[in-house]
């Protein structure tokens, strides 16, 4: 049996998770509505880990996982979050966190990862990786750094125009939109596989059509 505080902002999925936890064995020493309330409850009992909501009031999931390791305060955190932004993702690895399950698939997951954990290895969603969003704050700075013919043709990409279509559109070669797309991709920070600019371009460009 090991100890636990779990926190959420919820009182559905508060309740859901406790009983979940102490149907597989577990003590749930306490509960907390709020980050504020969660931090004081594992400064006061030390819980072997924590199951934090990411948003909650007061301090967020994050938050407690940065006051807890200031503190160097041994519980081990499991996040429970909706996000899918990459820069969260990476802000919890930064921290070690122990665990990082998306909500809509803890009812599968949330067993595994708990037991992952307490066998002293983290634990991330499976397929998580793949789910990830780029931090749109980032995308836009990204998009600062290219020329103004460059991001025509990402506009032109995003609407699925062809390298020949795009090349008599801008009066330029094909030779030259090749050119532009590779300064683009490494601008853009994206992997060199084959469509790689035609899903950023969907995902992040609003296009005139």
């Amino acid at each position: 049996m090991s100890s636990f505080v779990i926190a959420d902002d919820h009182p559905m999925t508060l309740l859901g998770t406790k009983g979940f936890v102490e149907n597989l064995g577990h003590r749930v020493m306490e509960t907390a509505a709020n980050g504020i309330a969660a931090l004081n409850h594992i400064l006061v009992h030390q819980p072997y880990a924590a199951i934090l909501d990411v948003n909650m009031p007061g301090l967020d999931g994050i938050d407690v996982v940065m006051a807890l390791n200031a503190k160097n305060i041994a519980t081990r955190v499991i996040l429970l979050t909706m996000h899918r932004e990459m820069s969260l993702y990476q802000r919890a690895t930064e921290l070690n966190v122990w665990g990082y399950v998306l909500k809509d698939r803890a009812e599968v997951e949330l067993q595994n990862c708990i037991e992952t954990v307490l066998n002293g290895e983290r634990f991330v969603s499976p397929g998580l990786l793949a789910d990830l969003l780029p931090d749109p704050s980032k995308n836009l700075a990204l998009l600062d750094q290219l020329t103004v013919t460059e991001r025509k043709i990402v506009e032109l990409v995003a609407q699925q125009k062809t390298t020949k279509q795009i090349a008599e559109l801008l009066f330029i070669s094909e030779k030259t939109v090749e050119g532009h797309r590779s300064h683009i991709i490494e601008k853009l920070e994206l992997p060199k596989e084959k469509n790689a600019l035609l899903v950023w371009a969907l995902s992040n460009v609003r296009t005139s059509e």
